[in-house]
């Protein structure tokens, strides 16, 4: 049951599930920083942090190669390209709270979505909010809402507002959604810590120069943007 949901609700190669429509709903807002930048410069250097190609397809391709876009794709590993995807693309390896790699301003655009409720706790949060703000001459930065009722990586109703120790139990227990029942105590602690949730007010402390948005499902806040202009 769970893997029939998962695959209407995050399948992104079908167009027509829900995540797609949100992703598509949502790139209307980096769009038009893209055109701000091609307007400006003439190209658009985009920085994703913890991004794949497969993400980018929303886009059509011939829109991104008209408005020289050029995408740096940052997570813990680097992937290797296809012939076709390193026209637009380079995958590299780094850390997204730490990027000294990068100077300051150095993208047009620097891109994450759902990736800062993966990387730590607040210090790291703030760390890599920092770097992206430092990196970018604009941002835009995506995250689940810990207010939308269903937990966005279990499938759950509910989870994630229960207390950590119960949660904890509960994965000992049993199967949690998507998840499978955790063997020991270091393996239900860890997926339980895999994604600390933000509400606005955290997203705004991060982001404090950004304008702050939220995408509703069913009239109920979803998901969290700050996107910042470039000035």
């Amino acid at each position: 049951m769970y893997s029939s949901l998962r695959r209407r609700l995050t399948d992104y190669s079908n167009p027509n599930s829900l995540g797609s429509r949100m992703r598509a709903r949502r790139s209307q807002a980096f769009v038009t920083l893209i055109e701000a930048s091609f307007q400006r410069r003439g190209e658009c250097r985009i920085l994703d942090v913890g991004g794949t190609v497969n993400y980018w397809n929303i886009l059509p391709r011939d829109f991104l190669l008209s408005r020289n876009v050029r995408i740096v794709l940052q997570n813990l590993t680097a992937t290797p390209l296809a012939p076709q995807a390193a026209q637009i693309f380079e995958s590299v390896a780094g850390n997204a709270c730490s990027m000294p790699e990068f100077t300051d301003a150095q993208f047009d655009l620097v891109h994450s979505n759902s990736v800062i409720e993966h990387v730590g706790l607040w210090p790291q949060m703030c760390a890599m909010a920092k770097e992206v703000r430092r990196i970018g001459r604009a941002y835009y930065v995506q995250t689940p809402n810990y207010w939308f009722p269903i937990e966005p990586h279990y499938l759950v109703p509910f989870l994630h507002w229960l207390p950590f120790p119960l949660r904890i139990q509960l994965s000992l227990r049993m199967r949690m959604g998507t998840w499978p029942r955790s063997r020991d105590v270091d393996q239900a602690v860890s997926a339980q810590q895999a994604a600390i949730l933000l509400n606005a007010r955290m997203m705004r402390a991060l982001f404090p120069d950004a304008r702050h948005e939220k995408e509703r499902v069913l009239g109920l806040p979803k998901s969290l943007l700050a996107i910042r202009p470039e000035p």
